[in-house]
Formats: C-alpha cells, sequence, structure tokens
C-alpha cells in the first residue's frame, strides 16, 4: 500500500545492485533451457500479414520510486505524487503541489542516501519479471512468449513509457497485474485510472496500442503461494530465536496507514484485504504466536488507522516485552518505507525503549513467491483463454485473480466513492456498461 506523500517515509529502497544480480541469476536458474528456447522460437512467429507478432504483456504495476537519490529525480517524482488527486486531495493542488514537493525534497533525498542512494524498486521489479516469465513460458505455452513491462506511478517508467515499449513490441493482449496485493483506491486504483487515461488519448489518436485487449489481476490478497512465501519469511525470522522463547515473540504485520476518511467515508476495501493475507499467514503457522495488524506512515494531525506500529513498539517495551518481530505485509520488495522507515527509523525506536526488534526479509526473489507471480497469471489466462486447467487445484472463478476481465470486486465502486474516472476505468476494463 501507497505511503501519503507527506509521510516519514515516502518510499525507500535498498541499493542492493550486486545481491540483485546474483538473485536474479539464482532464480532463473530454476528456469530451463527449454523454456527459454521455447520463447526465443514464438518471439520469432509473424503473424499473416507478415509483421512480427507481439508477445503476451503483463504489465507490472507499482508506486515506484526513483531509482537515484539526485534532487531532479526525488524532486520529480514527488511532485507528480502530490499532483495525484486520487491519492491526495489539496486546495488549490496544481500550485501547492510541486511548492510542497520542492520543500520535501531535501528531507527525501537525506533519506534515499541513507538507504544506499536511490530505490532499488525498479532492479527488483525487473528481476521479479523476468524470472516470472520465463516460468509462465512453460506454465501456459499457448500464449507464449510473455514479457514483463513496468509502469509506475510516480517514476520512470511511467504509465506512458511502458505503453510506448509495448507499441514497439507489437503487443496486441496483455495482463495488467497489480504489486501490491491488498487493492486500495489510492494505490491500485490510482494505477488503473491513470492506464485508463492513457490508453483513451492513445485511442484518441488512432495509435494500434489503443486496441490492446486487456485484463486484469487487480488484487491477489489470499494467493495460496503468496501467503506461502510471507510465511516462509516469518518462518525465518522467528527461527533466529531461541525455541524456549520463540512462540512468545508477538509478530507486527505491519502495512501503510490510510486517513480514516478514506476508509469509514469512502469505503475502501484495503484494510479488510491486510487483514485476509495476515489471517493466511497466520493459518499457515498454525497460529503460533500473538500478532496484531499495525499501521506505519501516518502523518499529520487527522485520524489514521491505528495502532501505528511505532506505538506498537512503545506500548509492548512498556508491557515488558522485549522482543518482536515486524513483518512487512503490503509490500512485494524493498524499498524506502522498508529500508529507512523500518529498518533505521523503527529499530533505533525499539532500541530506544529496550525491544529486540527483527524484521522479516521482503519477498524481493522469494522462489515461492516468483511460483506465486507465475501461477496467478497462469490461472488468469486459462480462465479468459479456456486452455485449461493448469495449476493443480485451479478452479476457474473461485478466487479474485481468474474470474475474467477483472474480479468481480472490482465492479463495484466504493460507497463513498465520486470520482466519475472510477466508474469509467471499471466500465472499461470490465467490459461492463457504464
Amino acid at each position: 500500500m501507497l505511503a501519503a506523500p507527506g509521510r516519514a517515509a515516502l518510499v525507500r529502497a535498498r541499493a542492493q545492485s550486486s545481491h540483485l544480480v546474483s538473485a536474479h541469476q539464482t532464480v532463473t536458474s530454476s528456469v530451463s533451457i527449454a523454456s527459454r528456447h521455447l520463447a526465443t522460437e514464438a518471439a520469432a512467429t509473424t503473424s499473416s500479414s507478415g509483421r512480427k507478432k507481439g508477445p503476451t504483456a503483463v504489465l507490472l504495476m507499482n508506486m515506484g520510486g526513483p531509482s537515484t537519490s539526485t534532487k531532479e529525480e526525488v524532486g520529480d517524482f514527488l511532485s507528480r505524487l502530490f499532483h495525484d488527486r486520487e491519492l491526495i486531495q489539496l486546495p488549490f493542488q496544481s500550485r501547492l503541489a510541486p511548492l510542497i514537493a520542492r520543500r520535501r525534497t531535501p528531507k527525501i533525498v537525506d533519506q534515499y542516501d541513507k538507504i544506499g542512494g536511490g530505490s532499488p524498486i525498479l532492479r527488483w521489479t525487473n528481476t521479479q519479471g523476468k524470472a516470472m516469465t520465463d516460468l509462465l513460458d512453460q506454465l501456459h505455452p499457448e500464449t507464449a512468449p510473455h514479457k514483463h513491462y513496468v509502469a509506475f506511478r510516480y517514476a520512470r517508467p511511467l504509465t506512458e513509457e511502458a505503453l510506448d515499449q509495448m507499441a514497439e513490441d507489437g503487443v496486441t493482449r496483455a495482463v495488467g497485474f497489480t504489486q501490491y496485493p491488498q487493492y486500495s483506491c489510492s494505490t491500485t486504483g490510482s494505477n488503473l485510472n491513470e492506464l485508463y487515461r492513457e490508453i483513451q488519448r492513445r485511442k484518441a489518436r488512432g495509435a494500434p496500442e489503443g486496441d490492446i485487449q486487456w485484463s486484469l489481476i487487480d488484487r491477489w490478497p489470499t494467493h495460496p503461494l503468496l501467503i506461502e512465501a510471507f510465511t516462509n519469511r516469518v518462518k525465518a525470522a522467528l527461527d533466529e530465536y531461541p525455541e524456549e522463547i520463540r512462540a512468545k515473540v508477538p509478530i507486527m504485520f505491519s502495512a501503510h496507514s490510510l486517513p480514516m476518511q478514506i476508509v469509514s467515508d469512502r469505503g475502501d476495501p484495503y484494510p479488510a484485504e491486510v487483514a485476509a493475507t495476515v489471517h493466511g499467514v497466520m493459518d499457515k503457522l498454525g497460529w503460533s504466536n500473538p500478532y496484531r495488524v499495525t499501521w506505519q506512515s501516518q502523518v499529520g494531525p487527522a485520524a489514521w488507522l491505528g495502532p501505528q506500529t511505532s506505538d506498537t513498539v512503545k506500548g509492548w517495551a512498556k508491557q515488558g516485552h522485549k522482543d518482536a518481530v515486524v513483518v512487512p505485509i503490503a509490500f512485494t520488495s524493498d524499498h524506502i518505507e522498508t529500508l529507512f522507515e523500518l529498518d533505521q527509523e523503527l529499530h533505533e525506536e525499539a532500541e530506544e525503549h529496550g525491544l529486540r526488534l527483527k524484521r522479516a526479509e521482503s519477498l524481493n526473489d522469494e522462489p515461492t513467491f516468483i511460483r506465486a507471480m507465475a501461477e496467478a497469471v497462469t490461472s488468469h489466462l486459462s480462465a479468459l483463454e479456456g486452455t485449461g486447467r493448469k495449476i493443480e487445484g485451479d478452479k476457474p472463478g473461485a478466487s479474485v485473480w481468474n474470474q475474467g476481465y477483472t474480479s468481480k470486486q472490482m465492479l463495484l465502486r466504493c460507497p463513498g466513492c465520486v470520482n466519475p474516472v472510477c466508474q469509467e476505468q471499471k466500465s472499461f476494463f470490465g467490459r461492463v456498461s457504464p
């Protein structure tokens, strides 16, 4: 889930270039040479018109983050973020947004410097996407070759740049795949509204990519392998404790907070979907430890979802707890919220209050997570294309990622929604009348 612009940690990520390279090699080495040959062979095919046949695109959507900590890149990122009225609404926003961005830039530059000089989210997304599509070519050869594209909302590559690349590759079929497992109007919703607007711009000028056939995986909070991947990370953190105290260590499942106005007035489904993921993980753990869902990144005096992650650390320390594990449950890779807000700010706070805090590693290149991505897309495609069951136990229509062009939940607007673009976007992707 996305942090609001002025929050203490606005989008962070570790500069782990060497680790990312080796991680990518580890993941992709598990993919067979036959799969790569299949993808290469299929990529060379041409249509009856003689044009090169484009790959089946998988568009990975996320918030993004500046890849360097330069004032220019961080400033552009913040400016786009503060201009987004689907994320935050300000009076005189077109004038205030650039002013706030300029004021915030030095502080955010310093935070990115402290995690290595930029966000690793693009590198992680490319690592995940390449490994996913290599596996996807094996699992669903009927739509191979598959190629991943990246569309960030506030950092490059932006949605328009992703569509430009898809047009260059001759793409005619695409799956929009949110990398926020739990849906919120302020994250996945904002990405999809921007994608819809960009498609309409291209339709208006007669560009061929305006006619790409789209379907969406708009949420996947309870995918069995996503749950298993999170569980693997939590178990690894718990295993660092002596056996005699391991089951007593409380777990904080930390996700980005939202203003209560969005939750209670608009009716955003995000808190319920975060809770569904946490329930799945705890069930997989056998309910082995006490736990709480906590919320990070609150800013300003207005009411937000709570309890705050930092307040939970203080409260548990006062109650005599000496150890705790924090799990970034709404993220699929490391970025500034994990690497700065949790690894630095929260750890310092915990130490000040005498609490030994361990963080479960982010999903990143976790093999089960890569498999989760590939199987979610396989299930989605096989349900739409009628290619038969590809995943053991998979039942078309029984999960939010294989119910058609979108999930059924996607077609329902929040009861307090007043944004007309949301309805237009849902009608377009869901192939339904307004």
